[in-house]
């Protein structure tokens, strides 16, 4: 049974979403967050990449760059505004890239379920990430990007998605990037809620340091307020929650900066001991189980040969992350842990393989690899088994924007 929470959002005056709306903190970095909000005071980069209006040598994690993101954000409420909502609401949030559409409910969820592990997790998170958006959180004393949940398909839940749909929208615009983003606010929430009574499980799709960043800002505001009883808006977290039937993975690719002192000739010969290699190959791979590397100017296509295989049906273990990892990447690259490795990076598959081809021909990688994308039913095996997926292992588009619906705690 999930808990789920209206609240009272703080939001932009309709008129001024598409200004405020902002890409997530973590898939741009601070060169790129500037770029983006360059000539845009109301770009809510602003206040998720406070360092863009600092100085270049200033320190991203310094006191003096959560300073200025409490500052931006409080000069956003009183320019844009941003008002909050006169009732507790949940809200129905769109997005529409291309020919792909999914829906998902705006809520807030419980911090117990998440500490729990009622609410499932598929991925370790790093240590520095929680404290940044931990410190965050409490200098504003928000949540301003939502967490990215899934759940398995409820019949009841699609049927109220849909009524709440028929009534004009809050928010109406396309990004950038042509995503469609349409927000509604459900003009009755109890049926939602108790339509959740009846799901048993929910999964963290994207967002896994959010939420974790949310548990401990709850610790520390439980631990300075004497008088907590369980009922302050910090015991639950900002999340949109979508059918698991909707949402899509697209590939999260690889690039390594050198091939380990080896000459392109040395490293096929070490590569071809455990994969069959064709050459001339698709820069994108067609199946699971197969692998498209870059290197030296040229797409080769990779399989597996039978005797690496894993002899398990650990669902971790037969991800072609993972394949990719035990038998190119740690035993001939060295690359043991691709989280605080720096000779590795990632390429979210919305870049596309011309990006991997890109950062190859201008000398940024030595090789490249192109996978096929994991599945969001990977995803659901794994977590339920109470597994942990390898870092990188999912790219979820489109993304959510920070910004639109805010958590005050």
């Amino acid at each position: 049974m999930v808990a789920v929470y209206p609240f009272r959002a703080l939001r932009p005056v309709p008129e001024r979403a598409a200004q405020v709306a902002a890409v997530p903190y973590d898939v741009v970095d601070t060169a790129e967050a500037r770029a983006l909000a360059a000539g845009n005071p109301l770009s809510f980069l602003h206040v998720s990449r406070p360092e863009i209006d600092l100085p270049d040598e200033v320190d991203i994690y310094s006191d003096e760059v959560y300073e200025k993101a409490r500052e931006n954000f409080q000069r956003l409420i009183a320019v844009c505004p941003l008002v909050t909502e006169d009732e507790p609401s949940l809200y129905i949030y769109r997005l529409r890239m291309g020919h792909h559409t999914q829906t998902g409910i705006a809520a807030c969820f419980s911090v117990d379920e998440y500490d729990a592990d009622l609410i499932r997790k598929h991925e370790k998170t790093r240590r520095d990430k929680e404290d940044d958006r931990t410190r965050h959180i409490l200098a504003l004393r928000a949540q301003t990007g939502p967490v990215f949940l899934v759940y398995r398909p409820h019949e009841r839940l699609d049927e109220l998605v849909h009524n709440a749909m028929a009534s004009a929208p809050l928010y109406d615009f396309t990004a950038p990037d042509d995503v469609q983003h349409t927000v509604w606010r459900a003009p009755v929430a109890a049926p939602i809620i108790e339509a959740f009574r009846q799901v048993p499980t929910l999964y963290i799709a994207d967002g896994h340091h959010r939420a974790a960043s949310a548990s401990r800002a709850r610790a520390a505001l439980r631990e300075q307020n004497p008088h907590h009883t369980g009922d302050e808006e910090y015991n639950r977290f900002l999340a949109v929650a979508f059918p698991a039937d909707q949402v899509q993975i697209l590939a999260y690719n690889r690039i390594v900066r050198d091939l380990g002192h080896r000459t392109p000739g040395e490293f096929l010969n070490e590569v071809a001991r455990r994969f069959y290699l064709t050459t001339d190959a698709t820069p994108t791979p067609p199946a699971r189980g197969e692998w498209r590397m870059f290197l030296d100017g040229r797409w080769y296509g990779l399989v597996l040969k039978d005797e690496f295989k894993p002899r398990t049906s650990d669902p971790v273990a037969n991800l072609d992350v993972s394949l990719l990892q035990e038998n190119l990447l740690d035993p001939i690259l060295g690359i043991k842990d691709v989280r605080t490795d720096k000779r590795i990076d990632f390429v979210g598959g919305a870049r596309g393989t011309a990006e991997l081809e890109r950062l190859v021909r201008e000398g940024k990688a030595a090789v490249a690899f192109s996978l096929y994308p994991t599945t969001v039913d990977d995803l659901l095996r794994v977590s339920d088994a109470g597994g942990i997926m390898p870092p990188k292992s999912t790219w979820f588009e489109p993304k959510l924007r920070d910004g639109l619906l805010i958590h005050c705690i």
